[in-house]
Formats: C-alpha cells, sequence, structure tokens
C-alpha cells in the first residue's frame, strides 16, 4: 500500500518540516504566501492537484 501511495503524492510543501516524513519530496516555505505559490507552480508542472490538510501542509496529489 505504501508504494502505491507514494506514487499518488507527487510533493509535499509545509511550513513546518517536522509536520511531515520522507517518500515525497518535501519542499519548506518560509510563509503561507511563498507555501502557496510553490505548490501552484509544481501542480502545474508536475500535472497534479493541491490539498490542503488543514494543518499547514498542502500535498500534490496525481489523480
Amino acid at each position: 500500500m505504501k508504494t502505491e501511495l507514494t506514487k499518488l503524492i507527487l510533493a509535499v510543501i509545509t511550513e513546518n518540516p517536522q509536520l511531515v516524513g520522507g517518500g515525497a519530496p518535501v519542499f519548506i516555505a518560509s510563509s503561507r504566501d511563498e507555501q502557496e505559490r510553490i505548490a501552484l507552480y509544481l501542480s502545474r508542472v508536475l500535472n497534479g492537484m493541491v490539498h490542503d490538510l488543514g494543518n499547514g501542509v498542502l500535498l500534490i496529489v496525481n489523480h
């Protein structure tokens, strides 16, 4: 199951690296604005969707 899930999660963007673990590339932002900008650019490049987990972590997911 872990292998299938990591194929779906393309990237993780957060201001707090202690909230996330490995498995997908993790991008650390210095502000919420930067976090949203990184997520937008990555979603375009990776052709994925941005999902906000509500805890300060954004995921780029391939559906």
